[in-house]
């Protein structure tokens, strides 16, 4: 039987390095994820780089399969993380017009506006995630969606047991959570429909002539993947980004002193930092194709581990290791293809304004408590950051 997988218990920001061997020995190889059985297990820059542009691995032929995977649920249709092809571009080409570059900067003093109202309130020792990390993020994605605020309680649990993995919630309970959110996005589109508004959902929402329109199902679906996708990764990554400079003084203080540095200092964070706890979405061969080492057959699932290979060693030099000043080049952190990261801009501009302002208003900022870490989440955070300045 092929190696178990994930290989150890995620260790905080810590990267197994069993990683490290396979990128130079097996970068294509085969191992029994959680749910579905065996697949391929792709660690390399290249070969990750190849999987993720090339449309012979098909995400739609997951939808409703008890593939090999990471997270118990088997996967929905009607995602735009789940379609290929030309049905992919109709939807990419419906909701990308919210994350061009000038609408993100638009964005910009808002995101700014709520930084500094939630640094005002925060308590002096604080908890970062409670009363930034978290919520900022929260904020923007609801106010950009048109979702309440005051639900936020709700959506993050809900959120949270769609995400895990194992040794987190159940599949019973990660069943409920999607459930959960299901009906939340599916009587929000109602509401849309009945009274129209400026925001996201009611721009999709919107009638339009002799235009392509999102189904019922594609509306909800993304709905629920925007909403999850908008706040888990940039919540965690930003608490990350600052466990990460605690470890690194000497790059928070460059960072304090010189804040123009902070964009590609954030490209070098994303790099670095492994922020999913494994491997990301299963992907099928439509065909037999030469990866790497390894001949994938048609049928065969593959899983990309975008975490090693932003640390490939054949792509970075010294890759271990944090260097702000290092140019990054078109690191993996938001995928590759017809796939890449939608938000990818939104999450740079709420790092920078985040970052930005912490550096700025907390010159004393350090840690006041141990982190501890999530467990069993397909994401990467600490529960607590505990910070004083």
């Amino acid at each position: 039987m092929a190696p178990t997988y994930p290989f150890s218990e995620t260790d905080g920001l810590t990267l197994d390095p069993t990683y490290e061997r396979l990128r130079r020995d097996e970068p294509v190889s085969r191992v029994t994820y959680p749910y579905g059985g065996e697949g391929w297990l792709v660690t390399s820059y290249e070969e990750t780089k190849f999987v993720l542009g090339d449309p012979r691995f098909s995400r739609a032929l997951t939808v409703g399969q008890d593939v090999p995977r990471m997270l118990p649920l088997i996967a929905p249709g009607g995602s735009i993380l789940t379609h290929d092809g030309a049905d992919h571009a109709r939807m990419r080409r419906l909701v990308s017009k919210a994350f061009t570059v000038r609408r993100i900067e638009e964005l910009r003093p808002r995101a700014q506006q709520i930084t500094d109202d939630l640094l005002d309130r925060l308590p002096n020792p604080g908890d970062l995630v409670e009363g930034f990390t978290m919520p900022f993020p929260v904020t923007i994605i609801c106010e950009l969606l048109g979702v309440p605020f005051e639900d936020r309680d709700d959506f993050q649990t809900w959120s949270n047991q769609v995400v895990s993995t194992v040794g987190g919630y159940t599949p019973e309970e990660a069943m409920h959570g999607m459930m959960k959110l299901h009906a939340y996005f599916v009587d929000l589109v109602a509401k849309r429909r009945a009274h129209p508004t400026d925001d996201l959902m009611g721009a999709l929402v919107a009638p339009r002539d002799n235009e392509d329109r999102l189904s019922e199902d594609e509306l909800v679906r993304f709905g629920i993947t925007l909403l999850v996708a908008g706040h888990e990764t940039t919540a965690n990554m930003l608490a990350n980004s600052v466990i990460t400079l605690f470890e690194h003084p000497d790059d928070m203080k460059s960072l304090r002193e010189n804040p123009e540095k902070l964009p590609n200092a954030i490209e070098e964070l994303l790099r670095y930092i492994p922020l999913g706890s494994g491997a990301g979405f299963t992907r099928i061969a439509t065909e037999d194709v030469q990866v790497g080492n390894a001949l994938v057959k048609q049928g065969d699932a593959l899983l990309v581990v975008v975490s090693s290979a932003n640390r490939d060693e054949a792509m970075y030099a010294n890759s271990a290791e944090l260097d702000l000043e290092r140019e990054v080049g078109q690191h993996m952190q938001f995928g590759h293809g017809i796939h890449f990261c939608l938000g990818s801009q939104l999450a740079r501009m709420e790092l920078q304004v985040a970052l930005g302002a912490l550096l700025r208003r907390m010159p004393g900022l350090r840690l006041a408590e141990p982190v501890e870490f999530r467990k069993g989440s397909l994401v990467r955070g600490p529960l607590k950051l505990v910070v004083a300045w």
